[in-house]
């Protein structure tokens, strides 16, 4: 069985401390997404980070010693600061640029105004400014991926729905093939199932360095984690990876339930090869030291391979902001982002 020992917990200060919104509210840290670019891990919050100098994406220098929040950068390029929700991260296959997922799990269909909910964006690797909306709508001047929108709605087919997962893997055709994951699906937004489904479709990348799908958006692969004796919790999935050292996909699962009046937060994490995927087979659930389910006392939501055999995860606890053995303090405060640096072992 696949296993991991923790070598690193702490928590990222994203934004100044007691930073608020224009309504005078405290604003949260939420970190959703993270990739690693092989010299900085670059995250999201899902929720706005305001400030004209400030954007929800930032990136910081993964160091011998973990990450350095001291050296703190925020994309501000207009496109980046326009999307909300941003719920996953991935690189292509080839690693050469980064890609960046909404929730897309909001549309007003009478008006523009919840596009910024709906937005895939490409950026080639370190160069920010350059990003791109793939599969706009072809109207012009109409912001986030409409037309993608469209298609995931026929692939899905469920009125309501939730992307939180992104990971670019090699495909039989183009560049590769591109995973969206599905937490949520259902009929509106208070009344959906939790899922672990990925969709998606093959891709190139164009000479504009845009993101082109060469084929239709499908369904590729579904499993209920409940199958597994271990999970105590109903999980809806929160996270893909794609691990080109090893070519196989992590899958990262998070609960938010009620227990005995209690509100209890956590997560899984999965792990197959490619051909397990191709084949549907189960994906494995990756464990402790000693066998146990490895489950995580946080809402596990973002996931970055770094090298080998380390992996970086990123929790996004709502408003909770107990730290429980991440820190010997007993609470966050509000700007801080909890993390796990994991050290994988595959027998």
């Amino acid at each position: 069985m696949p296993s991991a020992v923790i070598l690193q917990q702490g928590t990222i200060r994203c934004f100044p401390a007691a930073l608020c919104d224009e309504r005078g509210n405290l604003v949260n840290a939420e970190v959703s997404a993270v990739v690693y670019d092989g010299k900085r891990l670059i995250m999201a919050s899902d929720k706005p980070i305001p400030g004209e100098n400030r954007s929800a994406v930032f990136a910081l220098p993964m160091t011998p010693e973990g990450p350095d929040d001291t050296q703190l950068e925020y994309f501000t390029t207009p496109l980046i600061k326009q999307a909300i929700k941003y719920e996953d991260f991935a690189l292509t296959a080839d690693g050469r640029h980064v890609l960046a997922t909404t929730g897309f799990d909001r549309i007003d269909d009478a008006s523009h105004e919840l596009n910024a909910y709906n937005h895939l964006l490409i950026w080639p690797l370190g160069e920010p400014e350059k990003v791109q909306a793939v599969d706009p709508d072809p109207r012009d001047g109409v912001e986030g991926s409409l037309e993608l929108r469209n298609k995931l709605d026929a692939a899905i087919g469920f009125p309501y729905y939730k992307i939180e997962g992104l990971a670019a893997i090699p495909g039989e055709r183009g560049d590769g093939l591109l995973l969206f994951g599905l937490r949520e699906q259902g009929r509106a937004h208070d009344d959906f199932t939790y899922v672990s489904r990925l969709v998606g479709a093959h891709y190139e990348i164009s000479p504009t360095g845009n993101l082109v799908f060469i084929d239709e958006i499908r369904e590729f692969y579904a499993f209920d984690p409940g199958h597994h004796e271990g999970v105590r919790f109903e999980c809806g999935l929160s996270s893909l990876e794609y691990d080109p050292y090893h070519a196989r996909l992590y899958l990262l699962t998070s609960f938010e339930t009620e227990q005995d009046g209690e509100d209890r937060i956590g997560g899984y994490l999965w792990v197959m090869s490619l051909d397990d995927l191709r084949a549907g087979r189960l994906p494995e659930l990756v464990t402790a030291a000693d066998g146990s389910p490895l489950e995580f006392e946080h809402k596990a939501e973002g996931l970055a391979v770094l090298d080998h055999e380390r992996m970086f995860v990123a929790y996004d606890n709502d408003r909770h902001l107990g730290l429980g053995s991440i820190d010997e303090r007993d609470e966050r405060h509000a700007c801080e982002a909890p993390f796990t640096l994991l050290r994988m072992s595959h027998p």
